[in-house]
């Protein structure tokens, strides 16, 4: 990035780098099926790793790309190495060391820049950079040997660049591998997806969630791991913006305040609203809205499942139980969920007051409370 202030679009504050992680969590599956792919010889030009945001599809493919390049081929001579069984590279390795400098001269990294301006990020990955992904092949032939390219993520080119990259991965270059990250990939075009064999990551359980954010500098306590695990549905970057911002504890708050409705209690709903507002407190509004979020679908799941699921708070449960006890109460909490948290990002997005935008997201839960109480 040209400058300093500006996070580069695959970084979450405070986290190591996906390309400084060395073990991955919870994936053995994707790996094992790249490993028998390498060692059979007939590796696949194209790779789609898809999967929620923050389940590790990024260290993922950093790893693939350290293996792809750290690995020396083999040229099927009596001396050559064995097969490999496993994807890890040294970190004194010299391209890791490199890679972990973004200095690695046969890999090219394509993601979001800055702006015209330099004063943010790009809203999308455009054309011309995928032309000099293009361009860094031809001058790298030269050198032989394997190359590799990470495209983090699929999901922000622009259309432009969409068929530029469909047009290199339909005539390769030789030698070279693309790691494709895709968020939603059912978004992409479907003639990229047909020419990628695809590595799909699944939401991590509690325990390899919680070793994976270890790693990464959060700390779990053991009788947090089983909350945070529910409420950051399996991806290590919530778990660890929900650490950071105290996420467990506010969610355990939503849900005392909540635990006598529809007789809301009104006083620490407002105090709680506040604390989104005020200059600094965009990522405060940002949690709670994504909290509230979650509490109506997971109020609106158990009542259509008929089943309560593991407590992310002390008294979850019982709300739970009381609040939707049917379908027919499910599919008013569901409905409720559909607009409320787009109404309130929306009415961020023009300066309306954040904590009135807060207080009304409570109200209306207040009011379906309400208005189910009297069936």
């Amino acid at each position: 990035m040209a400058t300093p202030d500006i996070l580069p679009p695959d970084c979450i504050e405070g986290a190591p780098h996906p390309r400084e992680t060395q073990r991955l969590f919870g994936h053995d599956v994707p790996e094992a099926d790249f490993l028998r792919a390498f060692n059979s010889g007939r590796l696949h030009h194209g790779w789609l790793i898809t999967g929620a945001k923050g389940v590790g599809k990024a260290t993922l493919v950093w790893r693939l790309a350290r293996f792809l390049l750290a690995t020396p081929p083999n040229d099927g001579g009596m001396f050559a190495p064995p097969p490999p069984e496993t994807l890890d590279i040294s970190p004194e390795n010299p391209v890791a060391r490199r890679m972990a400098q973004l200095a690695e001269p046969r890999l090219f990294l394509l993601r979001r820049g800055l702006n015209d301006k330099e004063t943010a990020l790009s809203a999308d990955i455009r054309v011309d950079e995928v032309r000099k992904m293009k361009s860094f092949f031809a001058l790298s032939a030269a050198d032989g040997g394997r190359r590799v390219a990470i495209i983090d993520a699929a999901d922000d080119l622009n259309t432009g660049a969409a068929n530029a990259l469909l047009k290199l991965l339909e005539e390769p270059p030789a030698e070279v591998t693309f790691l494709v990250i895709a968020h939603q990939p059912h978004r992409l075009l479907p003639t990229i997806r047909s020419r990628c064999r695809e590595l799909r990551l699944t939401p991590l359980a509690p325990e390899p969630l919680a070793r994976a954010l270890e790693q990464a500098g959060g700390a779990v306590e053991p009788d947090e791991v089983q909350p945070l695990g529910e409420l950051a549905g399996g991806s290590v970057g919530e778990a660890f913006r929900l650490t950071n911002l105290d996420g467990l504890k506010t969610y355990a708050t939503l849900i005392s305040i909540f635990a006598g409705l529809p007789r809301l209690d009104r006083p620490r709903a407002l105090a709680l609203a506040e604390t989104g507002a005020g200059k600094g407190a965009e990522d405060r509004f940002d949690l709670i809205v994504t909290l509230l979020d979650l509490f109506l679908a997971r109020l609106a799941r158990a009542g259509v499942r008929r089943q309560l699921p593991p407590e992310a708070a002390p008294g979850e449960a019982a709300l739970f139980a009381r609040l939707a006890p049917d379908e027919q109460a499910a599919r008013a909490w569901a409905y409720l969920a559909q607009s409320l948290s787009l109404r309130a990002r929306r009415g961020k997005a023009v300066n309306l007051d954040p904590a009135a935008l807060l207080m009304d997201m409570v109200l209306k839960i207040d009011e379906t409370a309400g208005m189910l109480a009297q069936r």
